[in-house]
């Protein structure tokens, strides 16, 4: 009896030594982020991770997309949004966490060519003839009907007078990141984009700028969402610090806060 015991202690600890001790669940934070936003949230993310160990998941896409998911029940911490009116949209739906909203970033519209594109040096002012500039060829830009970047090409192009004559040649993207690979493809001869998108991709160059005053402010607010893990708070500060500021103004977005040390 004795040698039977000795045999199953021997086996246990024989288990215990070929069985390494269960890892600790890693932590993580999901965030959902407006499609301009991925190069520079990228870097910010590793960043944050080698600084916290906490792993970020992003899923990128239109704000209007993310929005809707988020109110169905979708698993994410955080919102990034590249307007308000999404945000707006969430909070309406009991979906963010209301006190954790703040209005991050900002950024400017542009009118983007192929490369090698003939045209440049647009000047954007009312009354320029947008339809004349692009010809037989199509302009790209996100959905005017939901996509914040289309909502805000649409209002510039309304207040500049130059709307009416260039709808019929807009072909309607899903996402910027979408109507800028239309326009480095060659498959549309303009797109209207975030400057900080046109920054990023090198088959596009700028040829003109959109007058700050021709749409609404373009403002990018962040919040945690109702659901959010509690590690979501302190990735909510880094986004507002001082690391996260020089990371974002790289790529040329503006910021709105003061940041943190």
């Amino acid at each position: 009896m004795y040698r039977r015991t000795g045999i199953f202690i021997a086996l246990v600890l024989l288990i215990g030594a070929l069985c390494p001790p269960a890892v600790a669940q890693e932590r993580t934070v999901s965030v959902f982020a407006a499609a301009s936003m991925k190069n520079a949230l990228d870097d910010i993310n590793t960043a944050y991770t080698a600084k916290s160990g906490v792993k970020i998941t992003v899923s990128y896409g239109p704000s209007s997309g993310l929005a809707r998911q988020i109110e169905q029940g979708a698993p994410a911490d955080v919102f990034i949004s590249a307007d308000t009116d999404w945000m707006d949209y969430a909070t309406s739906k009991k979906a963010i966490r209301q006190p954790s909203r703040v209005n991050l970033l900002g950024n400017s519209i542009v009118l983007i060519a192929p490369k090698d594109s003939r045209i440049d040096n647009v000047g954007i002012a009312s009354g320029f003839d947008l339809a004349k500039l692009a010809g037989d060829g199509k302009i790209a830009t996100g959905d005017v009907k939901s996509v914040p970047v289309g909502k805000y090409a649409k209002a510039a192009l309304e207040k500049l007078g130059a709307w009416e004559a260039a709808e019929p040649k807009f072909a309607m993207a899903e996402s910027v990141r979408a109507a800028l690979t239309l326009v480095a493809r060659g498959e549309a001869v303009l797109g209207i984009v975030y400057f900080t998108d046109a920054k990023v991709e090198p088959g596009v160059k700028v040829v003109g700028t959109f007058p700050a005053d021709s749409h609404p402010a373009i403002i990018y607010p962040v919040a945690a969402t109702t659901t959010a893990k509690p590690e979501a708070s302190d990735y909510l500060a880094f986004l507002r610090s001082t690391a996260a500021r020089t990371i974002l103004e790289k790529y040329g977005f503006k910021f709105l806060v003061s940041p943190s040390t």
